[in-house]
């Protein structure tokens, strides 16, 4: 028995050790990576910002992002994860999050888009997980979350950052709430967070081609030698995420009509009023401007076109095969043609093959062989 306590002691101490030792190594590393940041930034501040520079900014800011999620992912997978409460699964034809530091009426503002109820207070960090809500519109089902309040530093893994952040990844769609009464401090601060984290709003992703492969992962070959670039750098380009931004100004009621025109005028931005619901059918619209979404109705064959349930693509996959491969993956097997009702043809119907765009609200009847 006095074996056994003694053995049971000696394995929970080496156990501990092992945590120990492990912690150690984790902040080391962290603290390497957090020199490396430091040392790239401080070249970024010293780099004159012109032409000439530009690309080798652009690449310094690749190495940037890189070392930011090697920052906030754990080493080994397991353990740790995103996060109670931050593993929502994407349900819909479309996903925004909603960004913004605490207390700017994120959580009122979905709760009367969507009917959900997330907790609402005056003070800071009232939401503390990712709360889901869906709604409908133009007969797309798009999903929207209301994330934690951002605080400065989430890109370096402060407060719950950096699961706000990785969240922010997977949307079609961000909207940047804001105070109008102090707007463009925190419009800076919660861009430079994105930023740090590879997340590009309202830019064009760069002109970069690429043949894929069945395996083998990302293979960089140059033609000719290369200074700057290498394989670890257009990786840290390619996980860059480029997404369409709405700035959304709250609580209008506390402003003065004169102020309230000349925030109209401000580009991808949108004044509102979450607490008495003012301004929400531009809101709408715009939201349905940005996510650039297309409804196809489907016909079947001797019956009218059903209106009421449209199939919802993104308008750069809207071919007739992108629209079977929605509905479902065998379809596309047993497809012989398609005949198309609408903008997208010269007559009506036209018949069509796999291979054919599809516009906006165009009627479609799938012919099997």
């Amino acid at each position: 028995m006095l074996h056994a306590k003694c053995y049971d002691r000696i394995t929970t101490s080496c156990s501990a050790r092992s945590d120990q030792t492990q912690q150690q190594q984790q902040q080391h590393d962290n603290m390497s990576l957090l020199a490396k940041i430091a040392e790239i930034e401080n070249e970024m501040a010293r780099t004159q910002k012109n032409k000439a520079t530009a690309h080798h900014l652009g690449l310094l800011k690749a190495r940037l992002a890189k070392l930011r999620r090697e920052l906030i992912t754990p080493k080994g997978g397991g353990g740790g994860g995103a996060g109670e409460g931050f593993d929502v699964a994407k349900t819909g034809d479309a996903r925004i999050g909603f960004v913004g530091f605490p207390s700017v009426g994120k959580s009122t503002l979905l709760s009367n888009l969507a009917g959900v109820y997330s907790e609402v207070a005056a003070y800071e960090f009232t939401t503390l997980t990712t709360v889901p809500g869906v709604i409908r519109y133009k007969g797309a089902k798009i999903q929207l979350l209301d994330l934690p309040g951002i605080i400065e530093g989430a890109k370096d893994g402060k407060g719950r950052g950096r699961q706000v952040i990785a969240v922010a990844r997977t949307c079609n769609l961000i909207l940047i709430v804001l105070d109008v009464l102090k707007p463009l401090g925190h419009k800076k601060l919660i861009e430079h967070e994105l930023e740090g984290f590879g997340i590009r709003l309202n830019k064009q992703p760069p002109n970069i081609g690429y043949k894929r492969k069945d395996k083998g992962g990302i293979n960089f070959t140059a033609t000719c030698a290369q200074s700057e670039l290498d394989a670890e750098t257009v990786k840290s380009i390619l996980a860059e995420v480029y997404l369409p931004c709405i700035y959304v100004l709250n609580k209008i009621d506390q402003i003065s009509i004169e102020e309230l025109d000349i925030i109209y005028k401000v580009p991808h931005c949108v004044p509102i009023s979450a607490h008495h619901r003012w301004n929400f059918d531009d809101l709408l619209e715009k939201m349905w401007d940005y996510l650039k979404l297309v409804r196809i109705y489907t016909k079947p064959k001797g019956q009218l076109p059903d209106y009421t349930s449209p199939v919802v693509l993104p308008d750069d996959h809207t071919a007739v095969e992108d629209f079977c491969l929605k509905i479902h993956k065998s379809l596309i097997k047993e497809f012989k043609y398609a005949l198309v009702w609408g903008a997208s043809v010269k007559h009506n119907p036209q018949k069509v093959g796999k291979d054919h765009v599809m516009d906006d609200e165009d009627v479609i009847q799938l012919v099997k062989k």
